[in-house]
């Protein structure tokens, strides 16, 4: 397997054990703010960081996972998971910081996750879903097994969106590679602008306030009511006769 074009490089590596590191802290504030204990803590840090990677590599019958095979990804996650038993009233009050960082995370696996994925000969639209997979699922799991609704449905503002727009903005670029358009070089700087893409996108919507619409509003149907065709019970004037009938039997 290709090396993948964010992990040739050191300083990107660094940046990506940074996303590991940050998305473990907000997993265990997670386990912090429902007075778990330390052990609650590192399994939440290391799914929230890691969790996503693991189901896109059992998907993709990569084993074993990408979560429990790297030393340095295992490590980081769980270190998250013991600085947050510490530093958790710090993490609480930094949500700009932590949210840029989660970001930046986000961004980070879906585009790596989706080169893998094609990487490994699957198709485009496989890809994109093991993208989004790797950048959510971390979440989603945590979410799960604390008993939350999932980030990806308590959150309005744009958050599963940007992803699955890395996820296939990422698989043009690698298309373009696999097709001889571009070259190493292209690959990573374009890769790069699809993770400031996605933290623009995601910050912006925070910021802002945008989110996507809910259901269109409606006052009028225009289907008529299933109850006018259902038949109503037809009693007989007989029966309530034969019912006074007996009565009057009864009393005699």
């Amino acid at each position: 397997m290709e090396e993948l074009a964010l992990e040739s490089n050191a300083f990107f590596m660094g940046i990506e054990y940074l996303a590991v590191f940050c998305s473990g802290l907000m997993g265990g504030l997670c386990a912090v703010r429902k007075n778990y204990d330390l052990f609650a803590m590192l399994i939440t840090a290391w799914l929230t960081a890691l969790g996503g990677g693991i189901i896109r590599d059992v998907m993709l019958g990569s084993l074993p996972p990408v979560g429990i095979s790297d030393r340095g990804f295992v490590l980081t996650a769980l270190v998250s998971g013991l600085a947050i038993a510490v530093i958790h009233p710090e993490v609480d009050k930094l949500r700009w910081s932590m949210l840029t960082i989660d970001a930046l995370a986000v961004g980070l696996f879906a585009v790596n996750g989706t080169s893998k994925a094609l990487d490994l000969g699957t198709s485009g639209m496989t890809a994109v879903f093991m993208g989004m997979f790797t950048a959510l699922g971390g979440g989603l799991v945590r979410d799960m097994l604390l008993n939350d609704v999932p980030m990806i449905i308590r959150d309005k503002h744009l958050y599963a969106v940007p992803s699955a727009v890395g996820c296939v903005l990422t698989v043009f670029v690698c298309r373009g590679v696999q097709w001889k358009m571009l070259d190493f070089t292209a690959e990573v700087v374009l890769d790069c602008a699809i993770v400031v893409l996605v933290v623009v996108m995601r910050l912006l919507s925070v910021k802002f306030s945008i989110m996507l619409p809910g259901a269109v509003k409606r006052h009028n149907t225009y289907l008529p009511s299933e109850s006018r065709y259902l038949k109503r019970p037809v009693i007989h004037p007989d029966a309530h006769d034969g019912g006074d009938d007996d009565k009057d039997q009864s009393r005699a």
